[in-house]
């Protein structure tokens, strides 16, 4: 069996449907509440914000929801991706394990962000939509919505948190190539953006302010909706695509993971590689461990708490039951984007607090160090985001080392970091930092949690 575990591009092996965890949960998930009333949201309350498939999609409780053919098409393209046993780096580390790596970077944008944009753009333009807005953190989320609007004729509209508008100006570039519009945020375009910079005028933005923003931008034109990169049902569901094509690669290798791992900001990475695997553990007791790894510096699901919160700053949003930092976090500028996000996933969130995933984080030197080892070991410079999934294989397979256990590790490699390279070059340096999140600054934060809930 050759070390690449990849098969062809064929219409039998890309997924027919993606998989929806809500069908196989012990307990149902808290039901989503209106910002204003805090009575259980609808169908219609969503509609300003959601083409109708999606929102149908969000409530769903079907096992198995098919992808349109469309969809696929343009996911031919680069999927399957391509799952590859990591020999070399297993020599490196003198272990026993058995390290897989599920390799998203692959895809045009680079990441497995197009998973979720390809669908989200094509249900927009079967409503009738002309333009989508968005948030991005990283940049790796806007640029494959940009993608996704170019294969379906929609204006994209994005709003990037500053201080990656500023780390990583090739992003930016790339979305731009592709057609967005690219703008930083908190910007002076919208009330919410201007409000933060009256009282902030420094501000390096967050997750929470660009969803603001992207919002209200939305609701501005009927001909506008929005669409976020992560968090919600429908995004984590279109993200099954990675589980479900690596079931099946797992299964031409020989092999079934004992621990699967995936890096965490909003949570959708992590659940596309997870949610499959753990659905067969709760449907049939498979026995098997999930990571989900997040940077210290935004420590949601090993700080946070489990409440009811605002997905953003300005409390446009619904509110959602999960583990947050309090909607007005504003994380320092570490250099994985994608992880700056104050809350978590409530799928994600609902599975952690019920003991299904166990979260774990790191800080950014040591994530670096790691990201480095690998690619000196396997060839591929991963993303920032995607270098904590990276640490936690390495400390598994170390720990497998000590103990003369030979178990098989799984992780997704989110996404590479051609982009990311002034960071790689911060770190070479020595001028790359370990950042803190501010103590006080969350607990003024969850102080300022919604009442009611």
């Amino acid at each position: 069996m050759s070390d690449t575990i990849k098969y062809l591009l064929s219409e039998e092996k890309l997924p027919k449907a993606w998989y929806n965890i809500n069908a196989d949960l012990p307990v149902p998930l808290d039901p989503v509440l209106h910002p204003g009333t805090k009575a259980p949201i609808t169908p219609d309350d969503l509609a300003p914000l959601f083409p109708r498939a999606v929102i149908e999609q969000e409530i769903s409780t079907e096992r198995e929801i098919e992808i349109p053919e469309p969809v696929r098409a343009v996911l031919r393209q680069w999927r399957p991706s391509p799952l590859f046993r990591a020999r070399r780096l297993e020599q490196a580390l003198d272990t026993p394990a058995r390290i897989y790596y599920k390799y998203e970077g692959v895809s045009p944008a680079g990441s497995h962000k197009p998973n979720t944009a390809i669908a989200q753009a094509f249900y927009n333009r079967e409503e009738g939509v002309k333009r989508i807005t968005t948030e991005t953190g990283a940049g790796q989320w806007g640029s494959s919505l940009a993608l996704a609007g170019a294969f379906f004729g929609l204006e994209v509209l994005v709003y990037m948190v500053r201080v990656s508008f500023q780390q990583k100006p090739y992003r930016r570039a790339l979305m731009e190539s592709y057609g967005a519009t690219c703008l930083p945020s908190p910007s002076d375009t919208t009330q919410a953006g201007r409000a933060i910079l009256a009282a902030h005028p420094d501000s390096t933005g967050s997750l929470g302010i660009a969803i603001s923003e992207a919002v209200e931008a939305a609701a501005q034109r009927a001909d506008t909706k929005y669409a976020l990169g992560s968090v919600l049902n429908h995004v984590l569901l279109h993200q099954t695509v990675i589980g479900l094509e690596a079931q099946q690669q797992m299964d031409l290798a020989g092999d079934y993971p004992d621990l699967i791992i995936g890096c965490t900001g909003g949570g959708s990475n992590f659940a596309g590689l997870a949610f499959p695997f753990l659905g067969e553990r709760l449907r049939e007791n498979r026995k098997i461990e999930f990571i989900a790894v997040e940077p210290s510096a935004c420590p949601t699901l090993t700080k946070g708490k489990f409440a009811y919160d605002f997905g953003d700053t300005a409390h446009l949003t619904p509110l959602v039951k999960m583990y947050t930092l309090g909607s007005g976090f504003v994380p320092p500028g570490f250099h994985a984007g994608g992880l700056r996000y104050h809350g978590m996933a409530p799928q994600v969130s609902h599975l952690t607090k019920l003991g299904y995933i166990q979260p774990r984080a790191y800080n950014q030197l040591e994530c670096f160090a790691a990201g480095l080892q690998f690619a000196r070991s396997e060839g591929i410079i991963p993303a920032p985001e995607a270098n904590h999934a990276v640490r936690a294989a390495i400390q598994e397979a170390e720990r497998c080392r000590e103990a003369g256990e030979s178990k098989c590790i799984l992780f997704n490699l989110s996404g590479h970091g051609h982009f990311d390279m002034q960071a790689y070059t911060d770190y070479l340096a020595g001028t790359l930092k370990d950042l803190q999140y501010d103590e006080t600054e969350v607990a003024m934060a969850l102080a300022g949690l919604p009442s009611g809930c």
